[in-house]
């Protein structure tokens, strides 16, 4: 697969597993990250664990992260790796 030409690229949705909106971030190499599983797995405080138990009281269901193999997070991956694989066109050079 080649290169991509850009360092990071970056897109935020909303995710129905935490009730909220996160960024999904893709790297030059393929490696994701999400703000989600940031905020709600690596490093939650007890604020924010407190406030997804409150709107997953309030939506009726368990709200969660589902972690860095979330398929919202490899579903953007892998749309970019496509676009990647599809030939680019030139631009026209102005003569």
């Amino acid at each position: 697969m080649t290169t991509p030409d850009w360092q990071v690229t970056a897109t935020t949705i909303y995710c129905e597993a935490v009730d909220e909106d996160v960024t999904i971030m893709v790297n030059k190499d393929w490696s994701t990250k999400c703000t989600g599983y940031t905020k709600y797995v690596e490093s939650p405080t007890k604020e924010v664990l407190k406030e997804l138990k409150k709107r997953s009281k309030k939506s009726g269901r368990n709200l969660a992260c589902e972690g860095p193999e979330d398929h919202r997070v490899t579903d953007y991956r892998d749309k970019l790796k496509a676009e990647e694989k599809r030939p680019r066109s030139k631009a026209k050079s102005k003569g």
